[in-house]
């Protein structure tokens, strides 16, 4: 949880203590550039490839949890 939490305040340059309740679009960093630079940092960290529809729906610190779960990656 720390990894996944520590790549969402370095991909999107906020405070770690915010993360949990950040959603897409909800913060001038996340927006399409600043998705697909979370979505880079995600799968290099984790060594995954997430399909096209995950990164879509990817709206949300907690949807992210659940998303990583397809790739057995539990983060909770």
């Amino acid at each position: 949880m720390e990894a996944y939490m520590k790549l969402f305040a370095d991909s999107l340059g906020v405070e770690v203590s915010v993360v949990k309740t950040l959603q897409y679009q909800a913060i001038p960093a996340w927006d399409s550039v600043g998705h697909m630079a979370l979505m880079a940092a995600l799968e290099e960290a984790f060594s995954i490839e997430l399909e096209t529809d995950d990164i879509i729906d990817f709206s949300s610190f907690e949807k992210g949890i659940e998303i990583l779960k397809k790739y057995g990656i539990n983060l909770k």
